[in-house]
Formats: structure tokens, sequence, C-alpha cells
């Protein structure tokens, strides 16, 4: 047992979170797939296989990359020890019971007790060790944890009490608190990795206007939606999206440069962070009566947006934190593309015809598959 520990799989947090978050994005999107296509078995997760679907994408497997790559990102900013051996363990056990309570036979508070413990614990452990440091720049990380939380414990409510609409209203709150935490984060790594990567001279101090601007409004939206107020079209809402949308675009305007194009682990990054433009000004657009389907906004941020930046930054990490060039082993490259191709399909083609979502299924299965079997060896091996 005290091998287990010891392991190189338990010495930081990203190897098993990546790992378990990866494995998580292949089963749940598969699992979904067949149910939608008449393929499954008789059993069900308590709640429905809605509930779970809208339930696990983003406190199951979103939940797993962000807190593998907040204990990684956070011993770095503040010199503090990462949680490693049977505390990191015990955190991950935590995150799989989660998953597994679904299926369990147990009663109704147990579950939901087990579900909802991952991220107040996350955020407990985050938040201990930035406080510590007196890291306060990054205080808001904790924030937008905590509310993540409190958007899971709405979500859960609503499946507790068979509500759809509390549910809906959970999920998407924190979808959008996703998508303010790779704001902030891309907004301080695209930029970096943009230069090193290419090698270009270190550019000025990134102006601190575009996170102060974005991280409030992205929250406020947040609020919109666990309140309810994007049931129907809104002038102000739509300003806020245009808003948020527009310094997203301004952003990809600053940090483009063309030599990105020759390098995978940028490209992949440039996309995805481009996916969320996209998204937010579809909600604009929705909110403007020139959308019908609120939907396709949502998903071209949960499928290009989130997942695109969640496939492009784990392979990333995973080289630079095990040693490895910046190179993306061989097949990774075409994952960036899957799982971009399977954000396409879902917002473009669903539309028009039932095979699109069949296809994006299956694209998005096979960009993490391509992960899991290019990145898995390099996860259980000791840094070079």
């Amino acid at each position: 047992m005290r091998n287990l520990s010891e392991a190189p799989l338990f010495s930081v947090g990203f190897r098993p979170l990546f790992l378990a978050g990866a494995g998580f994005a292949v089963l749940a999107v598969m699992v979904w797939g067949l149910w939608l296509h008449g393929h499954w078995l008789a059993l069900q997760p308590a709640g429905g296989m809605l509930a779970w679907h809208r339930h696990e994408m983003p406190f199951g497997f979103a939940a797993a990359i962000v807190g593998g790559f907040l204990l990684t990102a956070v011993p770095n900013w503040t010199g503090i020890a990462p949680l490693r051996g049977w505390p990191l363990i015990a955190l991950v056990l935590v995150w799989l019971a989660g998953r597994l309570a679904w299926w369990a036979p147990l009663p109704v508070g147990a579950v939901l007790l087990v579900q909802g413990a991952f991220l107040p614990l996350l955020a407990g452990l985050l938040g201990r060790d930035l406080i510590a440091a007196r890291k306060r720049d990054n205080y808001p990380i904790v924030l937008v944890l905590a509310l993540m939380a409190g958007c899971q414990a709405l979500t859960l409510s609503g499946i507790h009490y068979d509500d759809a609409g509390l549910q809906r209203r959970g999920v998407l709150a924190a979808l959008w608190l996703i998508a303010a935490l790779m704001t902030v984060i891309g907004g301080r790594v695209l930029p970096f990795f943009i230069q090193r990567g290419l090698n270009r001279p270190p550019a000025p101090p990134a102006k601190a206007w575009p996170t102060r601007l974005l991280l409030p409004a992205s929250l406020l939206i947040a609020v919109t939606f666990a309140a309810g107020l994007d049931d129907s079209p809104s002038l102000w809402l739509a300003a806020l999206f245009v808003l948020v949308g527009g310094v997203q675009v301004w952003r990809l305007i600053r940090w483009h440069d063309r030599g990105l194009w020759r390098v995978p682990l940028l490209w992949s990054l440039y996309l995805a962070y481009a996916w969320m433009a996209l998204a937010t000004l579809a909600m604009a657009l929705w909110h403007l009566g020139l959308i019908g389907q609120q939907s396709l906004a949502t998903h071209a941020l949960a499928v290009g947006g989130v997942g695109g930046l969640i496939l492009a930054m784990i392979a990333r990490v995973c080289l630079g934190h095990t040693g490895r060039l910046l190179q993306p082993p061989k097949g990774m490259v075409s994952g960036f593309a899957l799982v971009l191709a399977a954000a396409a399909c879902r917002v473009w083609v669903v539309p028009f015809s039932s095979l699109g979502l069949g296809l994006s299924v299956l694209l998005w299965c096979a960009a993490f598959s391509l992960f899991l079997l290019r990145y898995t060896g390099f996860l259980f091996k000791p840094r070079l």
C-alpha cells in the first residue's frame, strides 16, 4: 500500500485527475450517445439519463480537469508543496465516489452528499494554500469554485425534487462559471505559450483591464442563468454578451501570430478560445431573436470552447510537467482536430440532420481516446 501512495501517478494532482477526467469524457459521452440512439441497458441512474448527462459533464468531467490543473498550478504560484500521496488518492476517490453514486442503491440524502463533496474539498484545499501565501490575485479562483459548488447544489436539488428547470439553471450557470475560469487562466497562459512556443521576444506586461472586466461580467452571466433570467430574450443580456464576446475577440486579435498555425499545441488552444468567443456572441444573437435554439450556443461553448480548451491544455501540461519536449505525440494532432470537428457537427450539422449528434459523439470520444492512448504511459512514469 505504501508503494501506491509513492507511485508517480499520485505525485501531483494533474496526473490522476487528467487521466480520470479524460477517461470519463469518453465513457460518459459514449453512454449518452448509446442511450440517445436506443442502445443502452434498462439500468438508469438516479434522476434519469438527462439529469445524469447534464450533471456529469460540468461536475464530473470538467471538475476533474479543473481540479488537476489547479492542484498543479497553485503550488507553483505559492511555493507550497503540492497535494500528493494518500491525501491526493483520497480526493480522487471522493471524485470517483460521486460518479458511482448515481448507480448505487443508496438513500437520496447519501447520494447527494457523495456527489457534492468534491468541489467544496477542492476549494478548501486551494483556498488554504492561497491564503497562507497571501496570493490575493488568485482568490477569485476559489470564489469561482465555491460558486460552482453552489450551482451543483442547485442542480442536485432540482434532481431530488424532479424539477427540470432547476437542474437546467444550475448546470448552465456552472458551464458559464467554467468559461469564466478559462477566460481568466487563458488570458494568463495563452500569450505566454505563444511567445515561448514561437521564440518571440518577451511581450510587455499584459493589460489588466480585460480580466478585470471579463471576470465580473462572466460571473454576472452565470448569476443570470442561476436565477433563470435567460428563459426569454433580453436586450440588456444581449448587450452583456456582446461586451464579453467583443473583449474575447479583441484578445484573439491581439494574441494572433501567423506562426501559431504551424504549432499544434498553439492553434488548438487558439481555436478553442475562439469557440468560447463564438458561443458568447451566439448567446447575444439568441437574445436578439436572431437564433432560434439557445442550445446551439450552449453546445458551442461546452464542446468547442470547454472541451477544446481542456484537451489542448491537458496535452500541453502533461508534456511540460513530465519533462518532455513540447511536441504532441503521434496522432494527438488529429485529436485536436477531432474535438473541434465534434463541436462543428453538434452546432452546425444537428439542426439539419439527426446524424450530426451521433457523429459529434464519435468524434468527441475519438479525440479523448487518442489522449488516453498517447498520454497514459507518461502519467504513470516518473518525470524525465
